[in-house]
């Protein structure tokens, strides 16, 4: 039985490094959609502030306030996700999980020792940890 055990735990081993690659793709989708939900802030404020001299008055504060506050928002949850994307990148190059031909996870599959023993990982990459964008109007967490 113990060849069982070592297929389902190199099957659990990929499932694992699989997950992980969702959950980092679905960060990377989250922060180019924090990136547009910015962009379209700062749109929204460059028209209203070329309205306003347009017309030869000046933005009410509460315009102002609040179109400057949403474009502040998304481009802090745009700049939070991005390093969170970069941290799991890089979390995966240091730990091999990129490359599944590399590290334990397929050396013990086969039952071979790696070929070069690295760090232990930590059980989660740190894009995966559960910190998804905040919801609230204007920035969906789901497609």
């Amino acid at each position: 039985m113990a060849i069982w055990d070592k297929l389902k735990d190199g099957i659990d081993k990929a499932s694992k490094v699989a997950q992980d690659a969702v959950d980092e793709g679905k960060t990377r989708l989250d922060a180019r959609k924090a990136r547009q939900a910015a962009d379209q802030a700062a749109e929204s404020l460059g028209y209203a502030v070329y309205r306003a001299w347009q017309n030869a008055r000046s933005l009410d504060e509460q315009s102002l306030e609040r179109l400057a506050r949403a474009l502040r928002d998304h481009e802090q949850e745009a700049v939070r996700l991005e390093a969170a994307t970069t941290e799991a990148a890089e979390w995966r190059r240091r730990t091999g999980a990129a490359d599944p031909s590399s590290g334990a996870a397929a050396a013990d599959s086969v039952g071979a020792a790696p070929s070069e023993p690295g760090p232990s990982a930590p059980e989660t990459p740190p894009a995966a940890s559960g910190q998804g964008p905040a919801s609230g109007p204007g920035n969906p967490s789901a497609f």
